[in-house]
């Protein structure tokens, strides 16, 4: 069972509100990985903590992409190295309006495979925050998850280009690069060598988040840039309620018709609205 992160602090008022990841990985080794009493190197993944206390694991549909409608277990991870100013999950990473000591625990490897397995769902989604940050316990929970037959889906902003293990094991990556909207700067938002290696990778997907025809005309230019081919690029409305999504999802189809993207409407907040394991 994971157990709650000790020393990480929220950040004072001077302190930017991103990661804290030194703090963080200061808990193992500083990477991710602390000795066993049997002197193994375990890895230990820092996980969104649910209000019960629980690690943040929990099994719905797929609401969103290129996979939407099916059963998944989700897995949502802390951390984050960007601050979108419309994020529905801030307590994985805005330590000025959440405490780390209650918003995120530790949890091994291994209870975090067993829990996974006792869900009997197989279409796995590692979530976050930003799981690339944690990338080489990922990859520790991943060889795991494949010797067991499951489907890894990673949801990433596409900031982090992922190690080779990573890329080895992972069926399916859900790019979501930022846009001008999310506010963060854009030599924040946007690596040109990990945009460019999704780009070109056949097993990713890169979803946009919209709100109004300037970032139509943001992802045009996106897609240009790094030669997306269009089957790969999704437009999603911007909303973390139904009534939003819903006001917004109409114009964005016709969008897409016209640019020749796929639609993803976020089906999860259509049937229950910001509910939080859902």
């Amino acid at each position: 069972m994971g157990f709650p992160l000790q020393s990480a602090r929220p950040t004072g008022p001077s302190t930017p509100h991103g990661c804290f990841l030194n703090e963080v990985q200061d808990q193992t080794d500083g990477s991710g990985f602390q000795r066993s009493r049997s002197g193994v190197d375990v890895a230990v993944l820092q996980l969104s903590r649910l209000p019960n206390g629980e690690p943040e694991v929990f099994v719905s549909i797929q609401g969103e992409g290129a996979s939407i409608g099916v059963p998944s277990v989700f897995v949502r991870l802390a951390l984050c190295n960007l601050q979108c100013q419309w994020c529905d999950t801030r307590y994985t990473w805005d330590w000025t309006k959440f405490d780390p000591r209650e918003t995120i625990v530790r949890v091994e490897a291994h209870d975090l495979v067993r829990r996974i397995a006792q869900t009997g769902i197989t279409n796995v989604v590692i979530t976050g925050g930003e799981p690339l940050l944690q990338q080489g316990q990922l990859a520790a929970i991943a060889t795991e998850l494949k010797s067991m037959q499951h489907r890894i889906e990673v949801e990433t902003n596409g900031t982090l280009e992922p190690c080779a293990q990573l890329t080895e094991l992972v069926d399916q990556w859900n790019v979501s690069p930022k846009l001008a909207n999310s506010a963060n700067a854009q030599h924040k938002r946007e690596i040109a060598t990990a945009l460019g290696w999704y780009a070109a990778c056949p097993r990713a997907y890169l979803k946009f988040v919209v709100r109004d025809s300037d970032d139509i005309y943001e992802v045009e230019n996106l897609v240009a840039r790094y030669s997306v081919p269009v089957h790969k690029v999704i437009l999603m409305p911007e909303g973390n309620d139904a009534q939003t999504v819903a006001r917004r999802a109409s114009w964005l189809a016709e969008q897409c018709c016209k640019c020749g993207y796929r639609f993803s409407t976020r089906l999860h907040v259509l049937l229950w609205g910001d509910e939080r394991g859902r």
